[in-house]
């Protein structure tokens, strides 16, 4: 029985030993959000200095996300499967209320976004990249909603991510703030060409990741979506990238745009050996016929600047330079 009571014997919550434990647990749970906090949208003063000192901006200045309309609804979840987690948003929500976007179905039963094949590509990569020492940039051409630059940025690579769609970089800026990477992640409203100026991009109504130089690009797929046309700034990467910046990878997913992509950084893929980045490029035939070019005019011209080493998968291919 004395056993018995002491087991019931109420305990003295507010003893001093207790008090104590309970204002060291909110000092830590404090400190913890301050330190979360402090990687917001609103990167430091001197990480932005450094990083504008490194690249030349004159050829295009980086989307300003704070400045941009606040887009809605939201629709942004994490993404399941993947090493180092992240969250994105949707650009597209299928058509409601009948056939919704399979992710918003997947979130209304409790679950993570499927994960994205290219998601997963960019962090095996980077993975080996980290594990030999390796830094340096990662660069997105055609980000889309952002599943390679926040995949990358959530294993604390910088990334410069362009993308032309204004919906797409509404969406981006909201994975910026969603992810605390506005330190890592530079955007720009651009699309990344062989020369300077101005050109006509066709995106299609509720099928924005289609968007395309070639309105038959565009449309190869998704002949019933309305398509609307605009103009965007064109600007090739050797403006913006600096030969003395290191760049780990280079992906690109631009709808048939990719051989012009690739003229307008012919001195980022001279590099020597492994100084030159790892590429990914979507190689669809069809696609690249639509914008006047074809696969094996982009492999010829790869071949000319030290590209021998490239792999087909899926649609996309891959190539390496070896020292």
């Amino acid at each position: 029985m004395a056993n018995a009571w002491k087991r019931d014997k109420p305990t003295r919550l507010l003893s001093p030993k207790f008090l104590f434990l309970l204002f060291s647990s909110t000092l830590l749970l404090l400190f913890f959000f301050v330190f979360l906090t402090s990687r917001s949208s609103n990167p430091s003063t001197s990480t932005l200095i450094a990083l504008n000192t490194r690249l030349s901006f004159n050829a295009v200045s980086p989307f300003d996300c704070s400045a941009s309309p606040q887009a809605h609804p939201v629709v942004a979840n994490t993404v399941e499967g993947v090493r180092y987690p992240f969250l994105f948003s949707l650009s597209d929500f299928g058509t409601l209320p009948d056939k919704p976007h399979k992710n918003i179905v997947r979130m209304l039963k409790g679950k993570p976004f499927r994960k994205p094949d290219i998601s997963v590509t960019i962090q095996d990569l980077l993975e080996k990249a980290k594990s030999e020492g390796k830094d340096g940039f990662v660069v997105d051409v055609g980000a889309n909603v952002g599943m390679a630059s926040f995949a990358a940025s959530a294993m604390g690579f910088r990334v410069l991510s362009f993308e032309p769609v204004f919906e797409n970089l509404q969406k981006i800026c909201e994975g910026i703030y969603f992810n605390r990477v506005a330190d890592l992640v530079t955007v720009f409203e651009a699309a990344a060409s062989d020369r300077i100026g101005n050109i006509t991009v066709h995106k299609l109504v509720g099928r924005l990741d289609n968007s395309a130089i070639s309105a038959t690009g565009a449309k190869l797929a998704f002949k019933s979506n309305e398509e609307i046309a605009f103009q965007v700034r064109t600007v090739p990467l050797d403006e913006v990238i600096p030969e003395s910046e290191s760049v780990l990878l280079l992906k690109i997913d631009v709808q048939g745009w990719e051989y012009h992509v690739l003229k307008g950084a012919s001195k980022l893929l001279s590099r020597k050996g492994s100084q030159a980045p790892y590429l990914i490029y979507e190689e669809d035939e069809r696609l690249l016929q639509a914008s006047n070019s074809t696969a094996k005019e982009i492999r010829d011209f790869l071949r000319s600047v030290g590209y021998h080493d490239c792999t087909q998968h899926g649609t996309d291919a891959h190539c390496v330079k070896k020292d």
